[in-house]
């Protein structure tokens, strides 16, 4: 829906004009009237429409023509049928009457050009020149929108290259080529019609340094690509030629959405008259075309696996020797991060998160690299990112990261429905406070701005700096289901812990001890766990943390009770000396800190009584999620990895599918 244009005519002189086709020229006809005249009689030739607005004719004289009163409401608008053949082709004559019949004539002559900027608005993978009645400015969400998507060009497609391809100034080969974004500029204007026009692309100075675009060389073999817009380069003169052109022009996204930038872009095309410089160029008509960049989107526990992370250390071989078997049941892919490039860092879930980006022509995993910085800081941007797999990271003072900064501190949700708004990527939760204090933590601002720009997977903050390293994956998880919502949420409980071992009690296996085979002094038995009063009190408070992000849960992620199945775990408060604060760890291997593989679960072995061969919270757990078809296998992760506060979720990370869902159809 391009702007309208007023000319106005003139009595002393022909007027030349410039009509677009698919737009409207409103003709002013009041300008120049003579101060007596009462009627005007319009006419034009076979390529040129007129319609009068705000107007009853007054009589037809014998040329077939009307009459029209003269009014002060009355508009005269024209359209072009088709694009001239030669300059000034068409003809419009505007005859003003006075009360004596005496007449005088101005004269319009036209050029009809068709110009048009398209993209792919209507987000199917193919791009036509849009219809009129649709505004290309406006960019909607929702099955039904418009408006044409943009991929940040993160990943690397020069095996030389030690960056993102977006941080190059050139096309690095056909493979970049098609990570952006067809824009395509139609023109057909008469001979000589650029020797007195010109086209000029640019976008705003405030969008500039998060795209840039590509044009082909059409004297070069092979085709050769130059910048026409970017960081520092608003606008540009196209060089057009006259007749029937296609130009194709290649657009990459530089930067993410974020607090600063909505993601929204538009590209204008401006046509100007040039015919009498050194006067300045008049402003004749401009298309514009609006892009959205595609966001980051992360993939919750539900999604397939694809392919599992884990770092190899001097003494972990058990570990990664139980996470290969598993990866290998569930049929992925593993990667194994060597002690050399990981430097003893061995918390990979911490350190990078997997997500994906997506437009209609392309879609292709991004990683997102965590500010904390420790042995695997390089492990993303060195071995993971490559050809069609991206990266992403937000960086930060060092002095300002915290715990809450490792992306354990990250988790997504699968899609939930809340009051009747869908969610059907679900919803990202992280961790913080429950309100501020002197040694309170919270995640780095730069990164809840990242994640809260992104719109499609709106953030829940939950309550998470009572535990000691402080992150969501430590007393929650989310597992497929076949049944319900498609999934369980699953919350460590210290309740069901503590019934589950006052049933076991009852039975008379009290004197049953804990953690038998990985400590061999200092075990509780099950009646010492029931009579430390100490130990009931940090887990009363454990429990209210818990159930207080239990209710955030069910009301941010329309959740019931059927929907969460409490997993036995206890915790212990310690005094963390740096902060003079008593936070949570858990007691024994905390079982919600899982590994999920589809349908196989490699949950950290938690060393429990012993009773008639078995251990009873691995029984328990067993009851608890075989029933939904869900396959345990417990993973001894107790001196690698537990006794440095951390679990089996901790030490791994996982690719996984993207969504079947188009983020574009969604209302967010």
């Amino acid at each position: 829906m391009a702007q309208k244009r007023l000319i106005r005519v003139s009595l002393d002189q022909p007027t030349y004009a410039v009509c677009v086709l698919g737009t409207e020229t409103v003709v002013d006809l009041q300008g120049c009237a003579p101060a007596s005249c009462k009627f005007f009689e319009i006419s034009a030739t076979s390529g040129v429409v007129i319609d009068i607005f705000n107007c009853h004719p007054v009589k037809k004289s014998p040329s077939g023509t009307s009459k029209w009163l003269l009014e002060p409401g009355v508009e005269v608008t024209l359209k072009m049928k088709a694009p001239s053949s030669l300059l000034n082709d068409e003809k419009v004559k505007i005859s003003y009457f006075t009360s004596k019949s005496s007449s005088v004539q101005a004269l319009l002559y036209l050029t009809g050009v068709q110009i048009s900027l398209d993209a792919d608005t209507c987000r199917n993978g193919r791009i036509k020149p849009t219809k009129a009645k649709i505004d290309k400015r406006n960019w909607t969400w929702g099955p039904h929108g418009q408006g044409a998507i943009l991929l940040v060009n993160c990943d690397k497609d020069n095996p030389k290259s030690s960056t993102v391809d977006a941080k190059m100034e050139r096309v690095t080969n056909n493979k970049d080529l098609k990570d952006m974004s067809l824009m395509i500029l139609s023109t057909q204007t008469p001979k000589d019609f650029f020797s007195r026009h010109q086209l000029i692309l640019h976008v705003s100075k405030f969008e500039m340094d998060k795209v840039r675009v590509f044009q082909a060389d059409r004297k070069k073999w092979p085709s050769k690509y130059k910048m026409v817009l970017g960081p520092k380069m608003p606008s540009h003169v196209l060089t057009v030629l006259d007749g029937h052109q296609e130009n194709t022009f290649y657009v990459e996204g530089l930067a993410f959405p974020d607090v600063d930038f909505s993601g929204i872009v538009s590209f204008t095309v401006t046509l100007t008259d040039i015919s009498n410089l050194p006067i300045p160029e008049a402003l004749l008509f401009e298309d514009t075309v609006v892009f959205r960049v595609a966001p980051w989107i992360m993939t919750p526990n539900t999604q397939a696996p694809q392919e599992v992370y884990v770092c190899r250390s001097y003494d972990n071989k058990s570990f990664v020797d139980s996470v290969k078997a598993l990866a290998k049941t569930a049929k992925c892919k593993l990667t194994i991060c060597p002690e050399e490039e990981n430097l003893d860092d061995i918390w990979m879930q911490d350190e990078m998160e997997f997500g994906y980006t997506q437009a209609p022509h392309k879609i292709f995993p991004v990683v997102f690299d965590s500010p904390r910085n420790r042995g695997l800081k390089d492990f993303p941007i060195k071995t993971i990112l490559g050809p069609d797999f991206g990266y992403v990271t937000r960086e930060a003072e060092e002095d300002l990261v915290t715990g809450l900064d490792s992306f354990g501190n990250l988790e997504v949700s699968p899609p939930v429905t809340v009051g009747g708004k869908e969610y059907p990527l679900g919803r990202i939760l992280i961790g913080g406070s429950s309100y501020p204090r002197d040694q309170s933590r919270e995640m780095l601002k730069e990164l809840q701005d990242f994640l809260f720009a992104q719109k499609v997977q709106a953030p829940v903050r939950l309550f998470s700096d009572w535990l000691s390293i402080g992150h969501v994956d430590e007393f929650l998880s989310f597992v497929p289901a076949q049944d319900g919502k498609g999934f369980r949420l699953l919350l460590a409980s210290p309740s069901t812990c503590y019934k589950l071992f006052e049933e076991k009690e009852k039975e008379g296996h009290g004197d049953v001890k804990m953690l038998e085979g990985v400590k061999k002094k200092g075990n509780m038995m099950i009646k010492d766990v029931l009579s430390d009063k100490t130990l009931r009190q940090h887990n009363q408070y454990v429990e209210s943390c818990i159930a207080w992000n239990r209710e955030i849960l069910k009301q941010e992620l329309g959740l019931t009770e059927q929907d969460i199945i409490d997993i036995p775990q206890l915790f212990r408060l310690k005094l963390k000396v740096s902060r003079n604060e008593l936070k949570a760890e858990a007691l024994f291997p905390d079982m919600v800190n899982m590994l999920v593989l589809g349908k196989h679960l490699g949950i950290p072995k938690p060393f429990g009584p012993i009773i008639n061969g078995q251990c009873c919270l691995e029984e328990k757990v067993r009851a608890l999620l075989e029933p939904l078809g869900l396959k345990c296998t417990f993973i001894d992760d107790y001196f690698t990895y537990h006794i440095l506060s951390g679990e089996v979720h901790c030490g791994t990370n996982v690719q996984r599918k993207p969504f079947p869902f188009k983020w574009w159809n969604m209302m967010p």
